[in-house]
Parts: structure tokens; C-alpha cells; sequence
């Protein structure tokens, strides 16, 4: 067998065209990645402005170069403690159906994660709802959660992951 027909057998269904370049970022130690196109830009923590009757992930919104950008803290999102930012955190601006930003606790790096690389997300039972994963990505001993940025944030639906 060759190692290209090799590398296909170990594919799952589920993973197959994930492959490709992750943008990774840390999250209360844990190392997630997002499709690097659908980032748009990083940028420091700034000033956010609160919005009345919000959830307590969704921050508010920030001016950014004239453009009001909703910002959501994926910790609270994820519901991991809150944390205070500091020089580390980022807001990842993100194009989804609409533009949108998070707040992380700090940008990794961008890799480069192949398909062979890719495990679909665990069966940890029903109650626990992995939708919003796309993938383990194993990168030497490490496994990165691939997230599905699009159903994180999508509309309605952005009380829950």
C-alpha cells in the first residue's frame, strides 16, 4: 500500500477535508484552533463597550477602524471561569455570516495540520454536546480542538456552543 492510499485509509468520513492551516490560541491552558479563513485580523484587547440585557459571554461591541464588531469571551462562552485580561489576551476578528470577534486568552501560532492528523471529537455520551468541534488535531504529543467557529456564533444559537 502506498503511503497516500495509507494516509486515506486512516481518514474518517467525519474528518476528511479538514486538513489545511489552523490559526491555535489558548483558552484557560487548553489549545484550541479555528480555520485560518475564517479569521480576518488579530488585534490587542481594547476598550468594549457593554450592551444592556446581554448574556454574560456576549461582552458588547468594539470601534473597530469605524466598524461596531459584536465581541464574545469564548471562557464564558465555554463556561470556563472568567478571567482578567492582561497583555495576552486577543480578540480574534472572525468572518462568520456576519463579523463577529472573540476574546481569547492568547494567540498561539498558525499551523499546518493534514488530514491523517485529524480524529473526530471524542464519544463522551449524550448529554455533552460536541457539535461545535470539527476535530482533534494532533500535532506531536499535543491535540488541539478544532473548533466550528460558524456554529459557536451562529445566530440564535450563541447562548450555547
Amino acid at each position: 500500500m502506498t503511503s497516500q492510499a495509507t494516509s486515506n485509509a486512516r481518514q474518517s468520513p467525519a474528518t476528511s477535508g479538514l486538513g489545511g492551516k489552523y490559526l491555535t490560541f489558548k483558552l484557560a491552558g487548553e489549545v484550541y484552533g479555528l480555520g485560518i479563513l475564517k479569521v480576518r485580523e488579530i488585534v490587542k484587547i481594547m476598550d468594549i463597550t457593554a450592551l444592556p440585557q446581554m448574556p454574560e459571554f456576549a461582552k458588547g461591541v468594539v470601534n473597530l477602524r469605524g466598524k461596531v464588531i459584536p465581541v464574545i469571551d469564548m471562557r464564558l462562552k465555554f463556561g470556563l471561569t472568567e478571567a482578567t485580561y492582561d497583555d495576552e489576551t486577543c480578540i480574534i476578528v472572525v468572518n462568520v455570516a456576519r463579523e463577529m470577534s472573540v476574546i481569547v486568552d492568547t494567540v498561539e501560532e498558525v499551523l499546518d495540520i493534514g488530514e491523517d492528523q485529524i480524529e473526530p471529537p471524542p464519544a463522551v455520551g449524550s448529554q455533552v454536546d460536541t457539535r461545535f468541534i470539527l476535530g482533534m488535531g494532533k500535532v506531536g504529543e499535543r491535540v488541539n480542538i478544532l473548533l466550528d467557529i460558524d456554529r459557536i456564533l451562529d445566530g440564535d444559537d450563541t447562548c450555547t456552543p
